[in-house]
């Protein structure tokens, strides 16, 4: 019997049969794990609720053939009660994840995991804004997948910058030889929030005006689905909620 530890979060689950789940994990070593949890949509079970979406977990896991057995779990992280209690938050995570599982399995890396579990747990602790957090979120990822944007010179030809347009086709900024007419403008403020969002520099994050994290998330949400080469459904929630507000 081949067996293996791993800590991980869980990103969806799926009912299987009357009382099994199969869970999607987004592991520190393993990459993205698929397995079976028995039992655990019974009443009964020992760490059911410890294997729910945005739990934090160490697992033991029996390999299988196309799907690994959950043996054991241990609680690290139980965000998310905390995300649930507040909408905002519960949708931002939920498009979070949603990203994580969309990432190809060479870009499922420890580091991932980690931006991943920092996220999660600073949308339960609540003390920045959502969508803030996520758009943090979605910068960094995209930047350790490799696809980080540029925000200052040319994506295109290398002019220097800053320039006047955002093209999520072409990388990022982009000059006004090579932005296609139709282009987004990219406000100074704007610009100055995107650099504070992939930096981490919260206290510039949380003193953006409410039109500029406006701005700066829709650049966020096109530029991060252009290249993930997907949309992420979850997304559609976070902006209704924006727009509602």
């Amino acid at each position: 019997m081949v067996t293996y530890r791993d800590e991980v979060v869980v990103l969806r689950t799926h009912k299987l049969g009357e009382a099994d789940r199969i869970v999607t994990m987004l592991s520190r070593r393993h990459g993205k794990v698929r397995a079976v949890a028995k039992g655990v949509r019974r009443t009964s079970s020992r760490f059911g609720a410890r294997l729910e979406p945005f739990m934090v977990a160490d697992v033991q896991l029996y390999q299988g053939r196309s799907l690994d057995i959950v043996q054991q779990a241990e609680s690290l992280g139980s965000y998310g009660a905390a995300i649930a209690g507040d909408y905002d938050s519960y949708t931002a995570a939920h498009a979070m994840v949603e990203t994580a599982d969309r990432l190809g399995e060479a870009e499922a890396t420890p580091q991932q995991y980690l931006l991943l579990v920092g996220g999660l747990r600073t949308l339960s602790q609540g003390g920045h804004a959502a969508r803030s957090v996520l758009d943090s979120y979605l910068l960094r990822t995209m930047a350790l997948s490799g696809w980080a944007p540029a925000l200052d010179d040319c994506a295109r030809c290398g002019a220097v910058g800053p320039h006047d347009w955002f093209v999520a086709q072409l990388g990022g900024s982009s000059c006004g030889n090579c932005a296609p007419a139709g282009s987004a403008r990219i406000l100074p403020d704007t610009r100055a929030l995107l650099h504070a969002l992939i930096a981490g520099e919260w206290q510039t994050v949380d003193a953006a005006t409410d039109r500029t994290a406006a701005a700066a998330s829709g650049l966020i949400a096109a530029y991060t689905q252009y290249h993930l080469e997907r949309g992420i459904r979850s997304l559609s929630l976070v902006e209704r909620v924006e727009t509602h507000r």
